[in-house]
């Protein structure tokens, strides 16, 4: 199964035309953003002046290669919806976006692609599009400063090309992290073929935004059921159960959806044995163990935001502290009715201001 892990020759694909406004962007990195604004657990919406870390983006030149893929889909790689190249070419905007994360309460965003993302089996192709997207990412920090942050894509699985867009989106675009997805072609995270780029993310004490991906052919499940928590879960797992997570201890994960399926599925990670999980959840964790590493993971609250999911979450990492927001925008168009989804949850007025900011900005300091 290596050989689907490409190590492609040649520089990065980009129209060097698009360079001119990277002067600009070399000083975005060093830019403060807005003040944060103290959040009670009344406040409304408008007033929480949330930092949205799993918020998506597109640009015109996506939507233009995602056109002819709609309908003709490989069915090892993630399905074009024909919604997608016009969510991305007609509707969308980065002055829209802000203008609607100024009414939804979102003073910044991180913005991130989102399924079915760039790999289509041409690596000339996903070197291309990450680049693009890359700077158009940029341009929008560098646009609108203080109202988005980039988690850079890669081009993924091609690994040399991943490695050259790291060195490209830290040094050059002064990126937040990069976003990758739960799993390519049925390798997930902890796979060792990946060593290579997370060694590299590892040496940077790099973030790493992770979205789920549908690892199998939508056909193969109940309609109107995805897997894409199930992938989350899947990818957590690989990462724990094996010395990937030790291996990669710098690296900074967040992981959407607040875990995924994984809060259901604790008593399967080996954290304890028969009857004794409640016992061992109120405990510390043992130095290195798998309940350490899902303690020091993150996780945001995108499409999460009831009581059943955070909780068992929070009972699992005993605390709120690794806890961020996310609104999963546009795919979930109210980021607003998250945040008040949050406020009946059951958190503390304190743990709400964490969720909304403050845990974020101790990930990305630059966002205090």
């Amino acid at each position: 199964m290596e050989e689907m892990f490409l190590r492609s020759v040649g520089a990065g694909v980009g129209d060097p035309s698009r360079r001119n406004f990277l002067k600009g962007v070399s000083a975005v990195g060093a830019s403060a953003l807005l003040p944060s604004s103290q959040l009670s657990a009344q406040a409304p919406a408008g007033n929480a002046r949330a930092i949205d870390c799993h918020h998506h983006f597109g640009s015109p030149a996506y939507a233009k290669a995602l056109a002819p893929k709609v309908g003709h889909h490989d069915p090892r790689f993630q399905p074009v919806a024909p919604r997608h190249p016009k969510k991305w070419g007609e509707e969308w905007s980065a002055v829209r976006d802000v203008d609607y994360m100024e009414q939804q309460g979102v003073a910044t965003a991180i913005v991130s692609n989102t399924v079915p993302g760039i790999w289509f089996g041409d690596p000339d192709e996903t070197r291309f599009l990450a680049r693009e997207l890359n700077e158009f990412g940029a341009k929008m920090m560098s646009d609108h400063k203080g109202r988005f942050g980039l988690w850079a894509l890669l081009p993924l699985p091609n690994i040399d090309d991943s490695l050259r867009e790291i060195e490209y989106a830290f040094d050059t675009l002064h990126a937040d992290g990069v976003g990758i997805y739960t799993s390519y072609q049925f390798h997930w995270l902890g796979d060792p073929i990946f060593r290579p780029v997370f060694d590299e993310l590892n040496r940077r004490k790099a973030v790493v935004f992770v979205h789920p991906n549908n690892s199998f052919n939508e056909g193969n499940v109940v309609p109107g059921l995805n897997e894409y928590l199930t992938d989350t879960m899947r990818t957590i797992f690989s990462l724990v159960s094996t010395s990937a997570a030790a291996r990669y201890s710098d690296i900074r994960f967040i992981f959407s959806h607040a875990g995924g399926t994984m809060p259901s599925m604790i008593e399967r990670f080996g954290v304890g044995q028969p009857g004794t999980h409640n016992d061992v959840l109120a405990g510390p964790a043992e130095p290195n163990s798998r309940l350490y590493h899902l303690r020091r993971f993150y996780y945001d609250v995108a499409n999460s935001c009831n009581t059943a999911q955070l909780q068992a979450l929070k009972t699992i990492l005993g605390t709120s502290q690794n806890i961020v927001y996310g609104s999963d925008w546009p795919m979930i168009e109210s980021p607003a009715s998250q945040i008040q989804g949050l406020q009946k949850s059951g958190f503390s007025a304190a743990e709400l201001r964490g969720i909304h900011r403050g845990n974020a900005e101790r990930l990305l300091p630059r966002l205090s």
